[in-house]
């Protein structure tokens, strides 16, 4: 099967609000999901980067990189702003970290600190700004704090969808 490119996946945010408890959970997971598969892992799989691009390493510290977008993008919210933040889709950032040179157990331990931060950020939200909404810059569609949090924890799991992949070739 294809899988279908990040890029190219539409969103329909069409569910209420209450369900931000349950979304808060699939990215509480994240970190729990990603540390039970390193630990499986020798330093060397964790770095193996199939047809040049990122290794299993990498694709952790591409995740935590993006915890400042998704951070400032609550401000965005709180600002009341008409437009949320851009990603960088060059992925500068994370191209220029050189993850595969750091530790894995701080690479894991620093997305965990910055996703519980942003979690409790979403937690303490009041309920006009959960209800209040901005356009996304890619998909051009207005979203709410909730579909934030569903968005990144389906970027989570594509990431996590594209590490199982990398596995498959040990």
């Amino acid at each position: 099967m294809q899988r279908t490119k990040w890029v190219e996946r539409k969103f329909n945010f069409d569910f209420p609000v209450g369900i931000l408890p349950s979304i808060l959970e699939r990215l509480r997971g994240t970190s729990v999901r990603i540390n039970k598969i390193a630990v499986t892992l020798t330093d060397q799989q964790l770095r193996i980067k199939p047809d040049g691009k990122w290794s299993i390493q990498e694709h952790i510290g591409h995740l935590s990189d993006l915890e400042e977008l998704h951070d400032g993008r609550i401000d965005d919210f709180l600002a009341r702003k008409e437009t949320l933040r851009a990603a960088d889709m060059s992925n500068a950032k994370t191209n220029a970290s050189l993850h595969n040179e750091k530790k894995i157990e701080d690479l894991l331990r620093e997305f965990r600190d910055k996703r519980e931060h942003f979690v409790s950020r979403l937690t303490e939200l009041d309920d006009e700004t959960q209800n209040s909404q901005s356009k996304h810059p890619r998909l051009q569609i207005m979203m709410r704090p909730v579909d934030m949090a569903f968005f990144t924890a389906e970027h989570d799991d594509h990431h996590l969808a594209t590490v199982r992949e990398i596995m498959m070739t040990f």
